[in-house]
């Protein structure tokens, strides 16, 4: 391309051009022109190293690299670009470190370095940058503390430093930019306490801190923020003041407190996770939201024995010495895994993505990408339901009406191929098995930008949060319990023995079953599925969920359906227990007391004991199969046939599905 007939151009945009070449053949090109203000690249397939020419460039104002496949360090050279008011190269793949020499570019407005490789401490040189309005650094893998002269950008209005691995505390000097609208330091490892100089920010509408590990309540200044809309991360009265607050997000953190009474009743989403928070006042306050999503992680009640119930059907059955043997091995499975399962270091990979796919089915094909984008408003936060280390899970409502859940991965994950296999796995295994007990996949989006799965609405959750809660707990009665692990045996059953090959799932755990709003549960996650070869060793790396993964696995290697039988029998437990068996073995006393425990000694309090008598011999027919399943010899296990055949178990599994 040869720019040699414009000497004097100014405003060149070749966005979303599909160029494709070096970075550094492009910038040979155009290094001559030295009274370019404004050069927007972005959208295109250049690669290679930015360019040292590029400090020719030094009337330039504008520049946006953003959404190429540009590698290498942010050079020295840009120090040069004293006139740059918007500097744009998120979405590459930079590496390295920050340069404290882009403190330097006094007239800078914008910064977005965010959705590359950047790793290193965040300079504090950034803080000289008196005149920037937006600083976005997210997705990367920046470490140590934030600098608090980031303090003194008294025009900042929008931070984001969200996904990162920052730690120690926020400084106090972030909560002095008076004109900060949206601040995101989610997903990062910052601890403390949240300061309470926070009360200067008076504009602020946005303020995430989820998945970090704060502590401490939620000062009072809050309810000076009368613009806030949307708030993550003891929960002060004065929250209510925030007349605009349409949305609460405290999940993952050590928060804990009271909800104030008056917490605004026309709240559209509200979410607690995992932090200690008092539901005396749930019932009143948020009973009647239609559109709250009200997930706790309440402390377990100690378990209580049913001794004054004396019927002849009562459950005192003594479990025998065998059974119990199962507890031992399960403490033992648990102390292998902490030695053989190894978290690899975070690296920089590459994934080639061969291509986009979209493809909708069941809806006549009149859903377009387009309105996928729209149903969520560009995948707004409004309409998160779930978020995690991988992605996030959005709800949408389509335009004839349905309801769909968007499971949607993070760029930065888009990026590694594990992620991008695991992905392109449950679209193969859902598009292939279709059962009434496993969710429906209604669509995909691979794109090397934006890849999200579309599947069936669970209104209710996982399992796991329904058994956390101690509200929806109680209404998962033990009829709707038997249910559900029938529903799961079905599932697992038809994958193992009713598909042309055999499918085992490999990660069966109360956080992969969902339940719609009949509390009907579907088997969920095919990710780590994997299809069992006869002709094979079928020898696979160790994946799962602690705790649920059969012992054999730890040291052969080899998996087969008697895995996720041993995954099974776990969350069949978990499902009577209310709680995982991790938990239940830190209940149990002194080994030589096991012989004496009641199966009535274990069973979830929450819940009054059975008046049924089938009901009661359901609760151990259920028991039974599941202490079968827990065997520590894969060949001692049942099949998944056997279970939902199995004649001790007929009274609950006897119905098709």
């Amino acid at each position: 391309m040869d720019f040699s007939c414009f000497p004097n151009l100014v405003f060149l945009n070749l966005s979303s051009h599909e160029l494709n070449g070096t970075t550094e053949d492009f910038m040979f090109n155009i290094s001559h022109l030295s009274t370019l203000t404004h050069l927007d690249l972005s959208f295109n397939i250049l690669h290679g190293c930015l360019s040292p020419q590029i400090g020719n460039l030094t009337q330039l104002e504008f520049l946006d690299f953003s959404y190429n496949q540009i590698h290498g360090s942010i050079l020295v050279e840009i120090e040069k670009l004293k006139s740059s008011v918007t500097l744009n190269l998120f979405d590459n793949k930079l590496f390295g470190s920050i340069p404290s020499n882009l403190g330097e570019l006094a007239n800078l407005e914008t910064l977005d370095l965010s959705n590359n490789f950047l790793n290193g401490s965040i300079p504090s040189a950034l803080g000289e940058l008196t005149n920037l309005e937006i600083l976005v650094l997210s997705n990367n893998f920046l470490n140590g503390s934030i600098p608090s002269a980031l303090g003194k950008l008294t025009n900042l209005e929008t931070l984001d430093l969200s996904n990162n691995f920052l730690n120690d505390s926020i400084p106090s000097t972030l909560f002095q930019l008076s004109n900060l609208v949206s601040m995101d330091l989610s997903n990062n490892s910052l601890i403390g306490p949240i300061p309470s100089s926070l009360g200067f920010l008076h504009k602020l509408e946005n303020l995430l801190l989820d998945f970090n590990r704060i502590n401490g309540s939620i000062p009072s200044k809050i309810g000076d923020w009368k613009t806030l809309s949307n708030l993550e991360g003891l929960i002060p009265n004065q929250i209510s003041n925030l007349l605009n607050l349409d949305q609460v997000d405290l999940r993952n953190n050590n928060l804990s407190g009271v909800i104030p009474f008056n917490l605004l009743r026309s709240l559209y989403h509200a979410s607690f996770t995992c932090d200690e928070i008092d539901s005396s006042t749930f019932r009143e306050v948020f009973g009647g939201n239609k559109n709250l999503t009200p997930y706790f992680c309440f402390p377990f009640y100690s378990p209580a024995t049913y001794s004054s119930v004396k019927k002849s059907y009562n459950l005192q059955i003594f479990l025998p010495v065998s059974v119990l043997v199962a507890f031992f091995l399960l403490r033992c499975l648990l102390l292998l895994w902490r030695y053989k399962v190894k978290v690899n270091p975070t690296s920089v990979l590459q994934a080639t993505k061969n291509g986009d796919l979209f493809s909708i089915w069941n809806y006549d094909g009149k859903i377009a990408y387009e309105d996928i984008i729209a149903a969520t408003n560009y995948f707004d936060i409004r309409y998160r339901i779930g978020s995690g280390g991988y992605g996030s899970v959005y709800r949408a409502q389509l335009p004839s009406g349905k309801v769909v859940a968007l499971k949607k991965l993070h760029r930065l994950e888009a990026e590694k191929p594990a992620f991008d296999r695991s992905f392109r796995n449950e679209i193969k295994f859902l598009t292939e098995v279709q059962h009434r007990n496993i969710v429906k996949l209604h669509g995909y989006c691979l794109h090397k930008r934006c890849m999200f799965l579309i599947y069936e609405y669970m209104e209710r959750g996982s399992l796991f949060f329904i058994l956390g809660d101690d509200v929806q707990a109680v209404e998962l009665d033990w009829t709707k319990r038997m249910n559900i692990i029938k529903s799961t045996a079905y599932a697992l059953s038809y994958v193992h023995f009713e598909c042309t090959q055999i499918i085992v799932h490999r990660d069966i755990s109360s956080n992969n079953i969902l339940l719609n709003s009949d509390l009907e549960a579907f088997a969920s996650d095919f990710g780590t599925a994997r299809i069992i070869d006869p002709d094979s060793s079928n020898q696979t790396r160790l994946v799962g969920t602690y705790g649920y993964v059969a012992p054999e696995l730890a040291y052969t290697m080899v998996v087969t359906e008697k895995c996720d039988a041993y995954s099974f029998g776990v969350l069949a437990l978990e499902t009577l227990v209310g709680k995982h068996l991790v938990e239940i073995l830190s209940l149990l006393s002194a080994p030589s007391s096991l012989q004496n425990i009641m199966l009535t000694d274990v069973l979830d309090p929450r819940l009054s004991p059975p008046t049924s008598q089938l009901v009661a011999q359901n609760i151990v027919h259920v028991a039974t199969i599941a202490f079968a399943c827990l065997q520590a010899d894969p060949n001692l296990r049942p099949t998944m046939k056997h279970v939902i055949n199995s004649p001790i178990g007929e009274n609950v599994f006897c119905f098709p599905c």
